[in-house]
């Protein structure tokens, strides 16, 4: 059989489309007929092996481009696609026996389309590279030191997330930068200062040994006293040095047990008594004999003996040092020591507890101390009232500052 302009053809079981050059709609010649399920299953295999013959050669050219760019990577997986539906068109074409100008039609209109995906695929994968060049440079600044914002790193909600997540590392990065290095600048203040105050009493024992050997010494019995305070002196640095370290290991063993604070306060405030009354200081204590908490009665001691010690230590003579031992307005026991010693600088109260850290620079400890004067006695302090899962605090007061140990209910 033959259509009327000319062109043969073979006898299929389904409409065969015309060219609009014989005259005759392939619409109208289709209009009311059905594809069998035959044919669909030819048009399926053909698709099926073009496709996948297309797609064996782009996963060659994708595993040839493995170490190259993402974009790169991105247009030959946009161009295998459009490549696929090209080629399974034209093929499918071919076996449907269009005419020569339907055929035509058919691949200029799918090559136009495959062309501007991929010129469509090749700007986006442009603005994909940019971005992830963007978080590349910012994990670069991280590294570097530098702080990173969110805004560095363009659309698109997942590498936005990504930039932010950076942005908090980075962050989190330079905080405990600096917390290192104002930890390694308190460990050089405390080696510097424990040298010193290593170096000084060490030097007059060594000088008053030197004298009683040499016979120079008409009064020996003082010459031994004053030897005596010395190493007095040198076993409360050693104590303080040994206790930091059990607390910065986390090694520090608490003995829990009920515990009157009125006892505690009481018996530091007699133990600093003569201390106190060498420097013409008042200490009075303020607490209810009914307090009682669960906590180690010797930490907690060393705790209130050393805020005591601090407070008689930069209070001037002739003036009050109050102990208060209460409940905070949430229930929780609390100790306060209250001097008049003049405040601390606003700059220096986030330090007062910084190991090393000394009001006063080269300042020597006052005799009868039982701290071994090298800035550790508060940072003690600290340690020791973590350890009781409790809280410290410092706040300027008037003429001078307090400090509030709270403790758990």
């Amino acid at each position: 059989m033959s259509v009327g302009c000319g062109r043969r053809s073979r006898p299929i079981s389904r409409p065969r489309a015309t060219s609009r050059r014989c005259g005759v709609s392939a619409t109208a010649s289709t209009r009311g007929r059905h594809v069998s399920w035959a044919d669909l299953a030819t048009v399926g295999a053909i698709t099926g092996a073009s496709s996948l013959g297309v797609t064996g050669i782009g996963v060659v050219l994708l595993l040839a481009l493995r170490r190259a760019s993402l974009l790169a990577q991105l247009v030959v997986v946009v161009a295998v696609a459009a490549t696929a539906i090209v080629v399974s068109m034209v093929a499918v074409a071919r076996w449907m026996f269009l005419s020569q100008h339907d055929l035509t039609v058919a691949i200029t209109v799918a090559a136009v389309a495959a062309t501007i995906a991929l010129l469509f695929s090749i700007s986006m994968g442009a603005i994909v590279t940019r971005n992830l060049r963007s978080l590349t440079a910012a994990a670069r600044g991280i590294g570097e030191g530098r702080l990173v914002s969110p805004g560095d790193v363009g659309a698109g909600i997942e590498l936005r997330r990504l930039a932010t997540e950076l942005a908090e590392t980075s962050r989190t990065l330079d905080e405990s930068r600096l917390r290192e290095q104002r930890l390694e600048t308190a460990r050089r203040d405390l080696i510097a200062g424990i040298s010193h105050d290593l170096r000084t009493p060490l030097a007059g024992i060594r000088a008053m040994a030197e004298a009683l050997e040499d016979g120079m010494v008409d009064d020996q019995g003082r010459y031994l006293r004053e030897m005596r305070v010395r190493v007095d002196h040198l076993s409360g640095l050693v104590d303080d040095l040994f206790e930091l370290s059990k607390i910065d290991a986390g090694l520090l063993t608490l003995t829990v047990s009920e515990v009157a604070l009125y006892d505690l306060v009481s018996d530091a405030v007699a133990e600093l008594g003569p201390l106190a009354a060498d420097r013409r200081i008042t200490v009075v204590a303020e607490h209810s004999a009914d307090l009682t908490v669960r906590a180690d009665p010797r930490e907690l001691a060393r705790a209130i003996s050393n805020l005591l010690v601090n407070a008689v230590q930069h209070t001037a003579p002739g003036t009050p040092i109050t102990v208060q031992a209460g409940r905070a307005p949430d229930g929780r026991p609390t100790i306060s020591v209250i001097d008049e010693g003049g405040g601390i600088p606003e700059a220096d109260l986030a330090r007062v507890f910084d190991a090393g850290w000394r009001g006063t620079a080269a300042r020597a400890p006052l005799a009868g101390m039982r701290t071994g004067g090298a800035g550790l006695g508060l940072t003690i302090v600290r340690g020791i009232i973590e350890a009781h899962r409790g809280e410290i605090s410092v706040r300027n007061l008037g003429r001078g500052c307090r400090f509030d140990l709270i403790l758990p209910s």
